[in-house]
């Protein structure tokens, strides 16, 4: 069995091969991912209530949406790494990694000062809907996420670049070490501490920066020695390229964000933040299957990259045929997880939360388009067909007053209906448009 399992892993091309070590070594390192946020959620429910950590995931949710201020870059940086490296343009890639960080460093650093400034005239319990007592805590806490989240999105630069060179698999132990120390800092906190946001806030934000230090230092001076930034490489010439890619990318991640993102919002405002509590748990279970998916397809992005920039389209053709199986495979996971759901719940959480079966049942339908759609969008991102992704992402931004509607008629599962509606729409566009690519009938849009 050894020999068969060592001989599975050797076949087919460097590609392929390296595609398949960073599967099998992601499912490991994801698998303890997954278990970590599990933990967690049970953890912080334990320490914060459900009305706190609903308005903690709500504010967490805001902040997070600052993320669409790297304006797709590091997308942008990964296609163009991948390419560069592919065809040992080695200073050209060092030019571009140098430039990326100095405009995100610039972006990132702004931001940081325009919210210092106006963060003492926000009243965030208006805008979480919680008790107004809790106000001066949330601008500490505000500032505490924004500070990190700002050095975070710099910082996890090398986290693109270690997917660019198709081992994501020691991006997600960067991930996971990061997620493991915060949890630590959740267990201390409870045998430790009061219920306080703030050093909840301050604990699970400061460690995964450490990590990402670490993890720059360490890479530049070994994997990417030759790819250390440098002042002298940043040319503000180049920002143009990485930003026509990269901006189209900041559109698409923007629709990530308001399929989500403002979901916790809506739901806020339409019910309470216990109500944010319930979805976030639902999602967050669900999201086990789109997770497990993610760890098989997230490697093909750049090794389609490379695949197109060398005409390879039989490899392409074939892969594309292997990993719909694995679909089929997913389908079927996501159907038992809304089965055993209730017993899920009741093992995970008990009884200090009550999720509805029915907001599970059409997040599993969210979960079926999102596999189908993260299938064929991540191979047209690798290979820059976007165009139509970009027309479909710009068009979710109708998902806001669409989700208000039918959260104001059906409450949680309204806002999630209208979320499924948009993800199913792009899901079967973004296949339709992948088979002509693949099959050389792509023509005008179709191929841009």
């Amino acid at each position: 069995m050894f020999k068969e399992i060592k001989s599975f892993f050797a076949k087919g091309n460097n590609r392929t091969i390296k595609a398949k070590k960073n599967i099998f070594y992601s499912f490991f390192i994801k698998g303890l991912s997954i278990l970590v946020n599990l933990v967690n959620v049970n953890l912080l429910l334990t320490y914060l209530k459900p009305d706190l950590y609903g308005a903690w995931l709500t504010l967490s949710s805001v902040i997070a949406a600052l993320s669409f201020f790297d304006i797709g870059l590091t997308n942008g940086l990964r296609n163009r790494f991948t390419e560069f490296k592919a065809k040992k343009l080695h200073q050209k890639a060092k030019i571009y990694i140098s430039t990326t960080y100095m405009v995100l460093i610039l972006i990132f650093s702004s931001l940081w000062v325009l919210f210092y400034l106006i963060n003492d005239f926000l009243d965030w319990s208006k805008v979480l809907n919680v008790d107004p007592l809790l106000n001066g805590d949330l601008k500490i806490l505000a500032l505490i996420f924004v500070s990190f989240f700002c050095l975070q999105m710099i910082l996890k630069t090398i986290n693109t670049i270690i997917v660019a060179d198709q081992s994501p698999a020691k991006a997600a132990s960067l991930d996971l070490l990061g997620q493991s120390l915060s949890l630590l800092v959740v267990i201390f906190l409870i045998n430790n501490t009061e219920t306080s946001l703030i050093y909840l806030g301050f604990g699970v934000s400061f460690f995964p920066i450490v990590i990402y230090v670490l993890s720059t230092i360490y890479f530049f001076n070994n994997d990417y020695k030759i790819y250390l930034p440098s002042f002298n490489y940043v040319k503000y010439d180049y920002v143009k390229d990485i930003f026509s890619i990269g901006v189209k990318f900041f559109i698409i991640q923007l629709s990530i964000i308001v399929y989500f993102q403002v979901n916790n919002l809506l739901i806020s405002h339409i019910g309470t933040s216990s109500d944010v509590a319930v979805y976030n748990i639902a999602y967050k279970y669900m999201s086990i299957s789109l997770m497990g998916f993610s760890i098989i397809i997230s490697p093909f992005w750049s090794a389609f990259t490379d695949a197109f920039a060398s005409n390879e389209f039989t490899w392409m053709k074939d892969t594309l045929k292997k990993l719909k199986f694995i679909y089929i495979f997913f389908l079927i996971v996501i159907i038992a997880l809304v089965v055993l759901s209730n017993f899920a719940y009741e093992l995970w959480i008990g009884n200090k939360i009550v999720i509805p079966f029915s907001l599970t049942m059409i997040i599993g339908f969210y979960m079926i388009f999102s596999c189908w759609n993260f299938l064929h969008s991540q191979i047209l991102n690798g290979i820059g067909k976007i165009q139509i992704q970009l027309i479909l992402s710009a068009s979710t931004i109708l998902h806001i007053p669409l989700g208000y509607f039918l959260g104001l008629k059906y409450g949680v599962n309204g806002v999630v209906a209208s979320s499924l509606l948009f993800i199913a729409v792009g899901s079967i566009v973004s296949a339709f448009q992948l088979n002509l690519i693949i099959e050389g009938k792509s023509k005008g849009i179709w191929n841009r």
